[in-house]
C-alpha cells in the first residue's frame, strides 16, 4: 500500500496530548498501525503522554527540536529517529525557527 502525505486528509489538532499550539496530521490508521506524517510550527508541542499500549517511532525529516522521553531530553534534527517503546512517557517540542516535520509509526501491539 502506498501512502502519499497529500493523498490523507489533514487533520489541525489543536492541544495535541495537552500540548500547545496544534500538531498537523495527516494520519492512516488501521487495526494493525497508526502512520502519521506530522509538522509543529515553531514553538508547538505535543504534550506529554504515555504508551501503554504501542510504541511510537518518529523519523525527523525538517526542522529542529526536541523530544523528552522517560525525562531524558533527546535532540531531533533531520535524519535522526526517536524511539518511545511501551509503556514509556514522551513529548516532542519544536524549539526551532523553522517548522518541525516529521514521519511517525505507531504499531499496534498484540
Amino acid at each position: 500500500m502506498l501512502l502519499k502525505k497529500e493523498n490523507i486528509p489533514a487533520q489541525h489538532l489543536a492541544h495535541f496530548k495537552g500540548g500547545e499550539g496544534e500538531l498537523l496530521a495527516h494520519m492512516n490508521v488501521d487495526a494493525d498501525n497508526k502512520v502519521l506524517f506530522g509538522c509543529l510550527a515553531p514553538g508547538h508541542t505535543v504534550g506529554e503522554h504515555r504508551h501503554d499500549t504501542s510504541s511510537e517511532i518518529i523519523f525527523i525529516t525538517a526542522g529542529a527540536g526536541y523530544a523528552i522521553c522517560d525525562g531524558e531530553k533527546e535532540i531531533l534534527v533531520p535524519g535522526v529517529a526517536h524511539y518511545c517503546p511501551k509503556g514509556s512517557i514522551h513529548k516532542l517540542v519544536n524549539e526551532g525557527p523553522e517548522n518541525l516535520e516529521f514521519f511517525a509509526v505507531v504499531p499496534e501491539h498484540k
